[in-house]
């Protein structure tokens, strides 16, 4: 579990690549300090595994199923990376509910400058939109962040000049691709207040109720 609240912001030494995989090699200053191997740490917002360390850098994998579901894919050496290490038990919850477990990408269409503050407008699949509100949560990339607007499958975040400066979202343009988790609490309640077909099969209705004889009189 993750805050969205970026620690650091690491550096791709190293990418051994196979062909729908990938083996990272990240360059830190900070968040390997207290790193054991099989930590979970947030790169970009993907929970990805501790498998090698240094007080320098640390190792991790990724398989085909992040690797084609991210957008971890279209680093290279040099890439800046966002990370955040698992949130601990006594820790502040500074920023919101965040698992690691992307939902998609989003594609960045604009970017202006707003006085101190720098807006992305970023458009998603339907599927995701569905779980954007106005002053909802969103990860983007890692970095918790509050939808401000919302037009289509289009919402738009606001960066401050702390988060401008401590994360890697400035390096952004029109046209770049960025991992998006959707709010945890808000994909829980959609999915109570509209379950799949299968799940209406299992729940208590009309239907069940007749095919189990209960009305047939």
């Amino acid at each position: 579990m993750f805050t969205g609240i970026v620690e650091e912001v690491g550096t791709i030494q190293n990418i051994k690549q196979g062909s729908e995989s990938l083996q990272l090699t990240v360059s830190v200053n900070e968040i390997t300090k207290d790193v054991k191997l099989g930590d979970s740490i947030s790169v970009n917002g993907v929970c990805l595994t501790v498998t090698e360390f240094s007080t320098t850098s640390f190792n991790t994998d990724i398989m085909p199923e992040t690797f084609h579901h991210t957008a971890l894919k279209s680093l290279t050496v040099g890439s800046k990376v966002n990370l955040e290490r698992a949130m601990p038990g006594d820790g502040r919850f500074g920023g919101h509910f965040v698992s690691g477990h992307v939902d998609g990408l989003g594609k960045i269409v604009n970017r202006e400058t707003k006085d101190n503050a720098e807006y992305f407008h970023i458009e998603v699949d339907p599927d995701l939109a569905k779980y954007m509100m106005l002053k909802g949560s969103v990860s983007v990339d890692g970095t918790s962040l509050t939808i401000f607007g919302l037009e289509g499958n289009t919402f738009t975040i606001s960066l401050i000049p702390h988060t401008q400066d401590a994360t890697i979202l400035t390096t952004k343009y029109t046209g770049d691709l960025v991992n998006i988790e959707c709010d945890m609490l808000l994909k829980y309640v959609y999915q109570l207040m509209n379950p799949n077909q299968e799940e209406k099969k299992q729940g208590l209705s009309m239907e069940a109720l007749r095919e189990a004889g209960f009305l047939n009189q």
